[in-house]
């Protein structure tokens, strides 16, 4: 099939997005107006934005990424990136989302917690609304601020938390924030009924997943692109049909893999692992949800059927209600069957 008759039928595609961070999504557009509104170091022309999303490893994307929080001031801030990201996923077909949310990072930047969820809440359902997006959130604890940031996420989470809430995360940097020390935050957490999906071999080795599935519960693995290191950890992700959330272009643009062909991803699929594709933070790595299908479809080979296949995965591996799973999963089938 040709290259672009395939770009069609993906932009097309009704998908869902696992993976996807909220400050991380925050176009060009409305990461200029934020600067524009707060001056600073983030550039105020959209233009430049690019250049400065070049990262030179992951711990200088963080720095960068941060640099974006600090533009998120109040409530309005919130509200509006969060209404935004979530009409840039619907235009390109993605009808169910897991949004990342690192509360914490705003709250100790001076929101209230109770406008902070209240902000991402308004935009949830003006989203549904207005673009048919339905949005679940994962409150993710920031690794590099350690324990005070695992208490507070964990409080906003248990004390604020919205309906809408559907997992405890964490991410940011994993040398030297060994995954173990969260436990008692994630045991909380999972005892409140809330699903375990930590960031998790990215930038260290196996022995971190290993970290995040015996010592958080995690339910699905954020990135994972080291479990190839280990065969009895490919191994046991297999069996046990723990999803590996891959996010290729991420990790080409944070140095963790040198080019976008030697991903993993093929390996991972070759072993029989549960692979679902993600952005991560699209606009950062000048990417689009569209685009990392595209990609899939390179590295695995997939024609249309595998591409719809992917986008099942994903719906199956959410935490969407069966009855709205059911519903996805049956709009993918009927759009394979049209466009066919």
């Amino acid at each position: 099939m040709p290259v672009s008759d395939l770009s069609g039928f993906i932009a097309g595609l009704p998908k869902a997005e696992l993976h996807v961070h909220h400050v991380g999504s925050a176009s060009p557009r409305i990461v200029a107006e934020l600067a524009a509104r707060y001056p600073g170091v983030v550039p105020i022309d959209p233009a430049e934005l690019a250049a400065y999303f070049t990262f030179s490893d992951f711990a200088h994307f963080i720095d960068v990424y941060l640099s974006v929080v600090d533009l998120i001031r109040d409530a309005e801030d919130v509200r509006m990136l969060t209404y935004e990201v979530a009409a840039d996923l619907a235009a390109q077909n993605v009808r169910y989302a897991e949004l990342t949310v690192t509360p914490y990072t705003s709250i100790i930047r001076g929101i209230p917690e109770q406008e902070f969820v209240a902000a991402i809440e308004d935009a949830r359902i003006s989203a549904e609304r207005d673009h048919g997006i339905r949005l679940r959130w994962i409150f993710d604890i920031p690794g590099e601020s350690g324990i005070p940031a695992a208490e507070g996420t964990l409080a906003i989470a248990l004390d604020h938390g919205p309906e809408a809430l559907v997992g405890f995360g964490l991410g940011g940097p994993e040398i030297g924030v060994p995954r173990p020390q969260f436990k008692p935050y994630f045991d909380r957490a999972i005892a409140a009924g809330l699903h375990s999906v930590p960031h998790a071999g990215e930038t260290t080795g196996p022995e971190t997943i290993w970290d995040a599935l015996n010592s958080l519960g995690a339910e699905r693995i954020g990135h994972g692109t080291s479990c190839v290191q280990d065969e009895r950890l490919l191994d046991h992700l297999a069996e046990q049909a723990i999803p590996v959330e891959v996010s290729p272009t991420s990790n080409v643009a944070t140095g963790v893999i040198a080019a976008i062909g030697e991903h993993p991803v093929t390996r991972m699929v070759e072993r029989g692992l549960v692979v679902t594709i993600n952005t991560d933070d699209p606009p950062m790595f000048n990417t689009t949800l569209n685009r990392e299908y595209e990609i899939a479809a390179d590295l695995l080979g997939l024609d249309r059927d595998g591409v719809a296949e992917l986008a099942r995965t994903a719906v199956r591996c959410s935490f969407l209600d069966p009855a709205g799973k059911n519903e996805l999963v049956a709009e993918i089938d009927a759009y394979l069957t049209t466009a066919s």
